[in-house]
């Protein structure tokens, strides 16, 4: 028998420094109407100076603990879900780790699946807790993207911020599970749609490799086609899988990218753009960090009023998409 798994708490941490997109418009060839008929975005939050994605992770983390009422020696293992950290090794996750001071002993590794990670994190997750490996593990969806971008492609840098959300999946403290249901999927014949290269060299002694930019490149165009297709059809995969309809279907918290996509899907899906959760006009793409920086914002501001089904949905470079379905209740301070 399957343990029961809860979100205990959740937390999120952006940069202080903002960059609106007038500010952009003073480096590149575009403007406010421009970005934001297109995108929905109006500013995000991006890194400044010697500010870490594995700081924004900590300080997210920080967030959620408290928020769950839980001591950071009550955890049995860290997930990060991330593809921009600030090192391909050490991982993100053993990395705030360290900053929170917990010394050697449990497990922590990352997961890469772009803006669909903390998706798969989240799953991942949840089967350690159902077999009963582990009580407490923290989920940490984080990125930054504004140093990967090059700044002067107006069709990609627009698009990003960084930011660091995480969460608490922890066993239930009575026999319900709210974790319903988690569904995820890949497609790699269509990887070349949207990656970063790692920079780098051949040997001296071997022939010179094709190097290419280290900066984010995308297919948008297909990008949107895959997101409105994939999306609505994992929503309904993950309700169905969880016994739900789309008429459960309290909220629907997608990752934020595009606020075309969101309304595309919503179209698609049959449901009101009001109950779909949007700040993408403030933040931008946050890649793996957007989902949880976007629930913790959506239950804070009173958007999401518990108890509620809430369907979290992800798409990214992989490419990859995925879909949960989780049972929010009176969690935490943030809906004390």
């Amino acid at each position: 028998m399957m343990i029961p798994v809860s979100i205990k708490g959740i937390g999120k941490y952006l940069p202080e420094k903002v960059i609106s997109n007038d500010d952009l418009s003073a480096i590149l060839d575009t403007n406010d109407e421009w970005i934001s008929s297109r995108t929905g975005i109006k500013e995000r939050r991006v890194v400044s100076g010697n500010e870490s994605a594995s700081e924004l992770a900590y300080k997210a983390s920080l967030n959620a603990l408290e928020n769950a009422g839980l001591d950071k020696t009550e955890l049995d293992m860290i997930i990060a879900a991330t593809s921009a950290p600030d090192h391909l090794y050490p991982s993100l996750s053993c990395e705030v780790l360290g900053k929170l001071g917990l010394g050697s002993g449990i497990p922590a590794f990352d997961v890469t699946a772009a803006c669909t990670g903390f998706v798969y994190a989240l799953g991942i997750a949840r089967s350690f807790v159902q077999t009963g490996q582990c009580k407490n593990i923290l989920v940490i969806g984080a990125d930054v993207h504004s140093r990967v971008l090059d700044w002067s492609d107006r069709a990609t840098c627009v698009l990003f911020g960084d930011g660091a959300g995480a969460m608490v999946v922890s066993k239930s403290d009575d026999a319900i599970n709210r974790v319903l249901s988690v569904k995820m999927h890949a497609n790699g014949a269509k990887s070349s749609e949207l990656k970063i290269p790692i920079a780098g060299k051949n040997c001296p002694l071997v022939e010179p490799r094709e190097e290419e930019p280290q900066f984010l490149s995308m297919n948008g165009r297909e990008i949107y086609k895959f997101a409105v297709n994939s999306v609505p059809a994992s929503v309904l995969e993950a309700l169905e899988d969880a016994g739900l309809t789309i008429a459960d279907m309290d909220y629907l918290v997608p990752h934020q990218a595009n606020v075309r996509i969101l309304d595309a899907v919503s179209d698609r899906l049959g449901i009101s753009r009001d109950i779909v959760f949007a700040n993408m006009d403030k933040y931008g793409n946050t890649s793996a960090a957007s989902i949880p920086i976007a629930l913790t914002e959506a239950l804070e501001s009173g958007f999401v009023k518990t108890p509620a089904n809430v369907v979290i949905s992800g798409f990214g470079a992989g490419l990859t998409w995925g879909s949960a379905v989780i049972r929010l209740e009176n969690m935490g301070k943030t809906n004390g």
